[in-house]
């Protein structure tokens, strides 16, 4: 098996490299966003927190249930865009040049990467695992 550094390498390497096809069986998320510009979502919550806590911009391409919501919010903290249900390769590739282009949705997300990081959420959550495991109550 390859060490994370050069699995992200190689799935990076394969994406360019094949006209922007690109499919697998498993694609090491965190890791990739450690290392991405942009990050095209369906606009699902973990996806995109995920993406904040790196300061990752996104395109946004909700489909169903939360996603169109959660895309709204992608747009109005302006940490990206979000591709109308028209999806066409054009419409994709102007909102990609935008938000890549762009440095206000870098700006934008890095900003909330900030705020994510100061609420101190793992510590928090620990706090309350041993909370309601010692105390065998709920905490919240």
């Amino acid at each position: 098996m390859h060490d994370k550094d050069n699995l992200v390498r190689h799935y990076i390497f394969c994406f360019f490299n094949n006209s922007y096809r690109f499919c697998s069986n498993y694609a090491p998320q965190l890791e990739l966003l450690q290392k991405a510009s942009l990050n095209i979502t369906h606009a699902g919550l973990n996806t995109t927190l995920e993406s904040l806590s790196y300061g990752v911009p996104m395109v946004a391409i909700p489909i169903t249930d939360d996603q169109p919501g959660v895309a709204a919010r992608i747009a109005w903290t302006g940490v990206g865009e979000v591709v109308k249900s028209s999806l066409s390769a054009n419409n994709l590739r102007e909102s990609i040049t935008r938000v890549l282009k762009e440095r206000s949705y870098k700006q934008n997300a890095i900003q909330l990467q900030e705020a994510i990081r100061r609420t101190e959420g793992v510590n928090r959550a620990v706090d309350i695992i041993e909370q309601a495991v010692s105390t065998k109550k709920p905490v919240i």
